[in-house]
């Protein structure tokens, strides 16, 4: 059967992906060679609108600053990034055996997206219903459902775009994907920079619904995507398989390394709470600085995910390894500079420009690491590197998580000096990995 697609999607294709000489197919299914453009564009559009809806309801800015607004008690604010992060890996290992069993995979993703989507519009609807200690309950315990759901998706995606995607074009992918949402998150932040500091409750609602409204969106275009069946050999479900696979780790030296090294750079992300943290001490809580940072971290995104995207394809090792030295040498810097008696008018721009950089940083690691380990596997493998290292990772942040929240009651800069440090640990060990990209 032969495969026809609009003349829009090819363009599209040949200019994002850069392959107007002749179809590249490698490391996919020959008969899914003639879909490859249609589904780099579903896959850029899907993930372009799930990575917006990330940015509008972020557990590192929005959904602090939220529950600020509602009262919730402050230790409510250490709970959402290890949740968020954690709740969506943890489960990862019993996921990716069941995933495993499913010959089209494309649909998990589907069902996952439109049930984080469910759960970022009853948050809103929660700030409205609810306030205090009640209101931070509720949309905690959303946001673990909200993580479960990720957890499926996440294991489904890598292994859909190693069916569908060439490599060689999958950080291309990853970069446009990051680049056209930070785009649109800096417009949504330099938006809301601009309101009155008094805003009520009602517009961190339609936040929430919006980008609700954003993973609706992004399951149907994910649907469109054509994945022909897979592989389903070895999907034994349960517990006990998914023990098995840790054995992985002590076998497996290259995989072992990658874990590691993605371990010790879980502080790209966890350092931003204590970046906002620090900025909210110094500036205030107005909802005009929360779309500042919102702003930043998309304009991170949009002007780094290209060229970290297109160098992964070349060597997604060095990305992960600069990206992780930046991102440790920062957090560093911010602690160290925080000590520092500095005017008022000039901790604007540096909360800002540093979490810029932490944002160009993050971007990088994740390109870096999530090419990585497609690239390093491929079939079922794929999915099992996916499970445990996604599982053991959030283990580690669950645990580093209260340690971190425990140690930033007595000094938030003594945390983000830990946190750099082993960043920049992990961008050495990362020059050890094998390179798998070229």
């Amino acid at each position: 059967m032969v495969h026809k697609q609009s003349d829009w999607v090819e363009n599209l294709y040949e200019r994002l992906a850069e392959d107007d000489e002749g179809r590249v197919c490698k490391d996919i299914p020959e008969e899914a060679c003639n879909a490859a453009p249609e589904n780099f564009i579903y896959t850029l559009i899907s993930n372009t609108f799930s990575n917006l809806a990330d940015k509008l309801a972020s557990a590192k800015t929005t959904l602090p600053w939220l529950l600020l607004q509602l009262g919730a008690p402050a230790w409510m604010l250490s709970l959402l990034v290890p949740i968020r992060e954690s709740g969506s890996m943890l489960p990862q290992m019993l996921i990716g055996a069941w995933v495993r069993k499913q010959a089209v995979r494309k649909w998990i993703w589907v069902i996952g997206g439109t049930l984080q989507g469910l759960c970022l519009m009853l948050m809103g609807f929660a700030a409205l219903a609810f306030e205090g200690t009640l209101s931070g309950i509720v949309i905690i315990s959303l946001l673990i459902l909200f993580s479960l759901a990720r957890g499926a998706c996440s294991v489904a995606f890598k292994d859909v775009q190693g069916k569908t995607v060439p490599k060689t074009r999958r950080g291309r992918l990853s970069g446009w994907i990051s680049a056209i949402s930070g785009l649109v998150a800096l417009t949504v932040g330099l938006l809301l920079s601009q309101l009155s500091p008094d805003a009520s409750i009602w517009l961190y609602t339609s936040l929430l619904l919006f980008a609700g409204l954003c993973w609706f969106a992004a399951a149907w275009w994910f649907s469109r995507i054509i994945e022909l069946p897979g592989a389903t050999e070895g999907g034994a479900n349960g517990l006990a398989h998914a023990m098995g696979k840790l054995s992985l780790l002590k076998e497996d030296k290259p995989f072992r390394l990658f874990v590691i090294a993605r371990a010790l750079a879980m502080g790209s992300g966890l350092a931003a709470p204590f970046y906002i943290a620090l900025a909210r001490d110094d500036l205030g809580s107005a909802i005009s600085l929360l779309g500042l940072f919102i702003a930043v971290e998309g304009l991170a995104g949009l002007l780094s995910s290209p060229i970290w995207g297109r160098w992964a394809d070349r060597s997604s090792r060095q990305v992960f390894a600069l990206a992780c030295a930046l991102a440790g040498g920062l957090s560093i810097l911010v602690a160290l500079i925080s000590w520092i008696p500095i005017a008022t008018t000039a901790l604007m721009p540096l909360y800002l420009a540093a979490f810029f950089g932490l944002g160009v940083a993050h971007s990088g690691i994740r390109l870096g690491r999530k090419t990585y380990l497609v690239d390093m596997a491929s079939g079922n493998q794929r999915t099992d590197y996916v499970a445990v290292s996604n599982s053991v990772i959030g283990a580690l942040l669950l645990l580093t998580g209260a340690i971190g929240a425990l140690t930033a009651l007595v000094s938030i800069q003594g945390t983000l000096i830990i946190l750099g440090i082993a960043g920049l640990a992990g961008a050495l060990l990362s020059l050890r990995w094998v390179e798998v990209s070229a």
